[in-house]
């Protein structure tokens, strides 16, 4: 499963860290061992299902947890059953990626 994952914490953060509680999240994300990549608006996780709906949950919880009064959480998921292999996040992007010019 691939899920793209937006924290939208109130407020964001603390005075003295602006982005605070969205950090909180992505924390979880990094400490969960699933393949991951953060991105400017979300941060898209890669693994098996009950692994990733976990690390979601985990995720918005320590937002709360962080400190935030409230926060909104936007999923987006990609799912495949059946004999055909599931797509990774670098399937679904390796067509635009940068490349290095040599």
């Amino acid at each position: 499963m691939i899920a793209e994952l937006q924290v939208v914490p109130s407020p964001t953060g603390t005075h003295d860290d602006k982005w605070a509680y969205v950090d909180a999240a992505i924390a979880v994300i990094v400490d969960s061992g699933l393949a991951y990549e953060v991105g400017s608006l979300g941060t898209t996780v890669e693994g098996p299902p009950e692994a990733v709906w976990a690390v979601i949950r985990r995720a918005h919880e320590a937002t709360i947890g962080s400190g935030a009064s409230g926060v909104i959480s936007v999923v987006k998921l990609y799912e495949t059953r059946g004999p055909a292999d599931p797509a990774t996040m670098a399937d679904l992007t390796i067509a635009y990626r940068p490349t290095v010019p040599q």
